[in-house]
């Protein structure tokens, strides 16, 4: 009911709404109005009370939680539904959880911390309270199997293509789908898949992005190789086009809103046939096709030139032994990226 409030105060912009208006409105006593005006501004939202006039919300917009989310979002699926915690183990485990219970797709699970975040091939990922965006979105994808590494990709120009939406920041992409700027990493995105044999149940997208951390913010092994996006945009990591210093405002929120639209604009993409514009999409952002790449095979090292993926998600590297190689998992460390000389 509060949030019903908030959004008719927000409605109302610089009026004043009266308490026997609102609780006409909503069919509440005026004690109940002021319980839930007194809610909100122990939210951190900044109302305004008058006598004979009523409230009015001066400040506030831009808090995190489920409302300020979803609110004219106006997505089909991602964001449909949305769970906030201040701290939480991790999002994608409290999604796995939801889809067993048999949440709606488009479940999305934020937080502000998590004290087990999963990144890719088993390790941590690093969440720091109040400085990152740790968000878990669950699909249910009309696809098979064998076709959701191309969802992985396609996660990744959504994110990239949300960044630049609410920060103006250009991010690139390294197989398959950290983001980086500058060589240095800025998001991950964990894909996980519940399948059976011929059909996929759910997929959860867990999406880490370093929103406002510090350089001595990052552990010391990753001071080197990552950077957030306020780090990014104080140093003027923009286009040739743009002005630095002239970066938008940008908020955890208006970035979190991003994503949850782009995901929903890309992955449907995939789904009605369009995968072909959405792999075009992700080698126009790639810093690894064409670069000198090396990865493990079967306990092998090889090294190579990555020189194409393909239409199901595999990335082709041109060996030094002559032979090509398919690959679609696995840890590839790219020449100038996370500091590989």
């Amino acid at each position: 009911m509060r949030y019903e409030i908030l959004k008719l105060l927000k409605e109302a912009g610089s009026d004043y709404v009266t308490g026997v208006d609102i609780g006409t409105r909503f069919g509440i006593s005026r004690s109940a109005v002021w319980k839930h005006i007194n809610e909100l501004r122990s939210e951190g939202y900044e109302i305004e009370s008058a006598p004979n006039l009523g409230y009015r919300l001066l400040s506030g917009s831009g808090r995190l939680n489920p409302f300020e989310i979803m609110n004219g979002l106006g997505t089909r699926t991602a964001g449909c539904e949305v769970v906030w915690f201040d701290e939480i183990t991790s999002t994608n485990t409290h999604a796995a959880k939801l889809a067993a219970e048999g949440c709606s797709e488009g479940m999305t699970v934020v937080a502000g911390m998590q004290t087990h975040g999963k990144g890719r091939l088993g390790r941590s990922w690093e969440s720091p309270a109040g400085k990152g965006i740790y968000m878990s979105v669950l699909l249910k994808p009309d696809v098979e199997p064998y076709e959701t590494p191309v969802l992985t990709l396609a996660a990744a120009v959504a994110v990239s293509d949300a960044i630049k939406e609410a920060t103006g920041l250009d991010t690139g992409i390294k197989w398959p789908n950290d983001l980086v700027i500058d060589g240095k990493k800025v998001c991950g995105i964990l894909f996980e898949m519940m399948s059976e044999a011929d059909r996929v149940s759910n997929v959860i997208l867990g999406i880490g992005i370093n929103y406002s951390q510090e350089p001595e913010d990052f552990p010391a092994e990753l001071k080197d190789r990552a950077i957030s996006l306020k780090t990014a945009s104080e140093k003027g990591a923009v286009p040739p086009c743009t002005t630095p210093g002239s970066m938008p405002e940008f908020s955890r929120l208006s970035v979190i809103r991003a994503v949850l639209k782009q995901l929903d604009i890309v992955v449907r993409m995939v789904i009605n046939g369009r995968t072909d514009e959405v792999l075009a999409i992700w080698k126009d952002k790639s810093v690894t096709l064409g670069r000198e790449v090396s990865f493990t095979l079967k306990g092998v090292q090889y090294s190579g030139v990555a020189t194409d993926i393909t239409g199901d998600g595999k990335l082709l590297v041109e060996c030094s032994d002559g032979v090509r190689r398919e690959l679609l998992s696995g840890e590839v460390s790219v020449r100038g990226i996370y500091g590989y000389a």
